[in-house]
This record gives C-alpha cells, structure tokens and sequence, in this order.
C-alpha cells in the first residue's frame, strides 16, 4: 500500500471538481480565443475600439491571445489535481483583478470597455468560480492523502 497527495484520482476514480473546471474552461476559453481572429484578424494589434464583439463581448488581437493563453494554462492544470487547484487560483485572483480594473477603465487596449457590462460580468464570474474551484470546491475531502 502507497499513499499518495495530490493524486489526480477522486474518491471513486476519475477527475477531482478542480480538473473538471480547469479542463472544460480552458477548452471553452481556448476556442473563444481562436474564433475571435475570425472577427478581429490580426489588425489593430492593441486597439481601443468596442465594435468588434464575439457574441456580446469586445475582442481585438490581443484580448484573444489572452485568452487562449488561459485556456492552455487551465489545460495544463487540469492534469493534476494540485496543479489544477493552483491554476484555478490564480487565474481567479487575476480576474477579478481584471473586472477592478475594468471597472476603472484601466484594460481599455485589451479591448476591456469600463464600467459594468457583458465582459465585466464574465470576468467577475469566471474569477469567482474559478476562485471556488481553488479552494473550496476543489475536491471536497479529496485534498487528503490516499492510499493506493
């Protein structure tokens, strides 16, 4: 019998709430990065413009390598169960510093407008959950060493 931290195996086997949510939101913030070339291109590299929208949400260049940066880094996470709580953390912790600034109009070349609107709103709720599944919702009891 080896006993083992951080496995990546819950209780009853599979992917502990933390992997779940690190591997659907990279695959999701991955593709939404992607599919906003298809509205931005490759112009305007930093452009401060808001008339550019995927669904309802402002993109230009770099807003969406942004985010497919965080969807591989929610991807790579989403391995191990440790690892996928440090990323869930962290990118959480990150965006709601993100909605802050926001709010204040400080993420305006990232194509982020100010004040409280759809993307504002994303990123308030994707740091919040994304906060959760680093902490709380991690694993419910899974954070304890297991016996193989």
């Amino acid at each position: 019998m080896a006993t083992a931290a951080g496995t990546n195996r819950g209780v009853r086997g599979g992917k502990t709430p933390a992997q779940t949510f690190a591997l659907v939101f990279g695959i999701v913030y991955l593709a939404i990065g992607i599919l906003g070339f298809a509205v931005t291109g490759f112009d305007n590299f930093f452009g401060e413009t808001f008339d550019e929208k995927l669904i309802l949400f402002p993109v230009n260049p770099a807003h969406n390598i942004v985010r497919i940066l965080i969807g591989a880094a929610w991807l790579a996470g989403s391995k191990r169960h440790d690892s996928a709580k440090m990323v869930n953390l962290v990118i959480g912790v990150a965006y709601l510093a993100v909605f802050l600034l926001g709010l204040l109009g400080a993420l305006k070349w990232l194509a982020i407008e100010d004040g409280f609107n759809p993307d504002q709103f994303l990123h308030l709720i994707s740091g919040a959950l994304s906060v959760y599944f680093g902490t709380a919702g991690a694993g419910a009891g899974r954070d304890r060493a297991v016996t193989v």
